[in-house]
């Protein structure tokens, strides 16, 4: 694969394949990370006067128009930051797309609508990315967060194009994605939470190799609960994947490190009543929402002595106020030891969304743009997209 910095984009019509799935309420964005995370291969490619056309997909129209999931805001968002007007398109594969395409200028910006309103993009349909390759010279994929998926703008249209690379963006997950699991500095520290095992069994059984502690939270620990035996009451456990942790526990039984102590409710509600208990002592009725006061203490101290920390899922139900504690301690421990030079890699949409919630966004060495990309990618997986761009 060739980096954007590897090929000859000088004057060039440039197609770029982007992430902005950004969240949109009422026709105003209300993050724009993605969009920032984009500005340096952006940035570099107008330096060399390149004509740029961007594409992206925005939630899920399912192949058809959807008003609300326009781009529109994106372009308008976008000529905000980079200062200059975004020409736009209402069609990604129009004629006047085409017009507008080939009539840039040296250094203009052409967003393309909603590759989504089109059923063609996630069937991986050949002419539909054939039509998008039209567009430029010089195909670039800066879109990590969906180069796990054979949809037409990452994986169909590198047919097209000689000239293939992938933007600084792409290089940046790769790097620390890649290095957390392939040369990580030891003691390796691993933090697995959210919902379910199945997920993440691949992640556990590739990083409970390299890892010096695994340790678990969300309520996929309620799982691993339910094989050792524990009376769960209503946590959240999924049953068909009992046997699977087991296994894992047997496998890995010096590494895993499972919550000592839980936060259970009566209902699941921010004003439930609550109480915290031995994970043994779960109560018929009662589930599970936090990790409990010990469980932070012991976490905390395998974090402070990590050289590098891997951290994908959230600890408990951090949305609920109430039950956001675990959460909360260990992301501010995991910033404290970035602080004092350990390589911190977080990934997942509801990680990201917590760290968020606790205004510690910025405290790590990397936060992922991709959910599934990354988890497929840390469990050693190949990505199609990034097949593709070879």
């Amino acid at each position: 694969m060739h980096s954007i910095k590897e090929l000859d984009i000088e004057r060039k019509r440039i197609l770029m394949r982007v992430d902005y799935n950004v969240p949109i309420k009422e026709g105003k964005i209300t993050d724009d990370t993605r969009i920032k995370a984009t500005l340096p291969t952006i940035k570099y490619i107008l330096e060399r006067k390149g004509k740029l056309i961007l594409m992206s997909h925005l939630g899920r129209p399912k192949g058809k128009k959807v008003p609300e999931l326009s781009l529109k805001p994106v372009a308008q968002r976008l000529s905000e930051l980079l200062g200059i007007e975004i020409k736009f398109s209402d069609c990604c594969i129009s004629d006047e797309a085409l017009k507008l395409a080939s009539g840039l200028k040296e250094g203009e910006v052409l967003l393309l609508e909603n590759l989504r309103f089109h059923p063609e993009e996630e069937k991986n349909d050949k002419g539909f990315a054939q039509k998008l390759a039209r567009y430029g010279d010089v195909y670039i994929n800066d879109a990590f967060a969906v180069s796990h998926r054979k949809h037409a703008s990452v994986h169909a249209i590198c047919e097209f194009f000689t000239e293939k690379g992938y933007g600084f963006l792409m290089e940046k997950e790769l790097k620390y994605l890649k290095e957390a699991m392939e040369k990580p500095e030891y003691p390796f520290i691993a933090v697995m939470g959210g919902a379910k095992v199945s997920d993440k069994v691949e992640l556990i059984e590739r990083i409970a190799q390299k890892a010096d502690k695994l340790l678990i939270g969300g309520a996929m620990a309620f799982t691993f609960y339910k094989a050792m035996g524990y009376e769960t009451g209503d946590s959240l456990v999924e049953e068909e994947k009992i046997d699977l942790a087991r296994t894992l526990l047997e496998k890995f039984k010096d590494k895993i490190m499972l919550p000592v102590d839980v936060v259970i409710a009566d209902k699941f509600d921010n004003d439930a009543n609550r109480k915290e208990v031995s994970a043994d002592k779960i109560e018929s009725g009662w589930r599970g929402l936090d990790i409990g006061e010990k469980t932070i203490i012991k976490f905390k101290e395998e974090i402070s002595r990590a050289k590098t920390i891997l951290w994908n899922g959230p600890l408990g139900v951090f949305e609920f106020d109430n039950f956001s504690k675990g959460t909360h301690e260990i992301a501010k421990a995991i910033a404290e030891a970035t602080e004092k030079g350990a390589i911190t890699v977080l990934g997942g949409g509801d990680t990201v969304a917590a760290i968020e919630k606790f205004g510690l966004k910025d405290k790590y060495t990397h936060v992922s743009t991709g959910g599934g990309a990354s988890l497929e990618l840390l469990a050693g997986k190949e990505l199609p997209a990034l097949k593709a761009l070879e």
